[in-house]
């Protein structure tokens, strides 16, 4: 169903695509968009239970996108140094394909929501964290990446040093 990556060599384990997820705060989801042109959106995002999540506003071409076709991709860059004497790049990435869904039920919203404010303000105390969510609740839209496939790759000379050490 999903194409072999070519340069196999350079995959990144479930561990290390994981990983990257986990770090990351922020990835691209592409979605089909409206006319047959992809839509590609920038995202805050939280790797939580094996899955991605994302707070939206509740209309938009995103919530569009994904009512007319759920299928998406989302891809994660856990580091992308750029090696000028070598014209390349020394690069990590993720993507992540499945399908995309408008969390309803309430206390699923509320775990994705606690999850993600966990995850960009940890030191934050849990009587403050409640407030915002309780102050934002009625025009709070989350959303929930199931994840189908899961793909990594690396730059080959990341590969070549991880091997020799």
């Amino acid at each position: 169903m999903f194409q072999e990556m070519r340069r196999k060599r350079q995959a990144l384990s479930k561990t290390g695509c994981d990983a990257i997820l986990a770090r990351g705060t922020s990835g691209v989801l592409a979605l089909s968009g409206h006319d047959g042109y992809p839509y590609a959106v920038p995202l805050s995002y939280v790797y939580h239970n094996g899955k991605l999540y994302f707070h939206s506003a509740q209309s938009g071409h995103k919530l569009d996108a994904i009512r007319a076709n759920p299928k998406a991709s989302f891809c994660v860059i856990g580091q992308d140094q750029v090696v000028p004497p070598e014209y390349t790049t020394y690069f990590r990435s993720v993507i992540a394909f499945g399908t995309v869904r408008v969390l309803e039920d309430e206390a699923e919203k509320r775990e994705a929501i606690e999850a993600l404010s966990l995850r960009y303000a940890p030191a934050d105390s849990a009587e403050h964290r409640r407030a915002v969510i309780e102050r934002e609740w009625e025009r709070l839209c989350m959303l929930e990446f199931s994840i189908d496939h899961l793909s990594g790759k690396e730059a080959i000379e990341l590969v070549r040093t991880a091997a020799q050490e």
